[in-house]
């Protein structure tokens, strides 16, 4: 693959039935005009280009020597225009911020502080809407475990993403 000059994302990759049951609530309530993307779990927003190798070299290796982190879906999570699922998984935020440190003077605002681990299945509505869907979505919510396959990563395309790489954990 050609080398972009675009920002690059970093997510965590689903294993296959939970991102099945993420993405379909995704593309269920997420405005259809706007969706322009799957369900993920974003790790990094905005890592510059020109840091690509360093980036996949730390992915790389990060995945090599760890296993999938214990992860759960812990609740339902009022995003204001939006609803989203949080995870928590003090494995993968210990795996993000190791990384963050070796970024170091790479990052950019957003990217500097400690992520709120989340999934969302709805953005850009209303907040009567959002409102709304999160009531209905607690009648059935119960925390359970969730799988973490590995780390991708993506070049943003100004919409969609055109994806790098992905690298399972192996550790």
């Amino acid at each position: 693959m050609t080398a972009l000059n675009k920002p690059i994302i970093m997510t965590a990759i689903m294993a296959k039935q939970d991102f099945a049951w993420a993405d379909s609530l995704r593309r269920q309530y997420y405005p259809s005009e706007r969706n322009v993307l799957p369900a993920h779990i974003t790790l990094f927003h905005h890592l510059p280009p020109q840091a690509l190798n360093e980036v996949k070299q730390a992915v790389i290796e990060l995945t090599r020597h760890s296993s999938p982190p214990t992860t759960s879906l812990q609740r339902l999570i009022h995003l204001g225009t939006g609803v989203g699922y949080q995870l928590h998984s003090p494995e993968l935020i210990d795996m993000r911020m190791e990384m963050a440190d070796q970024f170091h003077g790479l990052l950019v605002a957003q990217d500097q502080q400690t992520p709120r681990l989340h999934i969302t299945v709805q953005n850009k509505v209303s907040a009567k809407e959002a409102k709304e869907l999160m009531t209905r979505l607690l009648l059935d919510f119960e925390s359970r475990p969730f799988e973490i396959k590995g780390l991708a990563l993506h070049y943003y395309m100004d919409g969609p993403w055109q994806l790098i790489g992905e690298w399972p954990f192996r550790g």
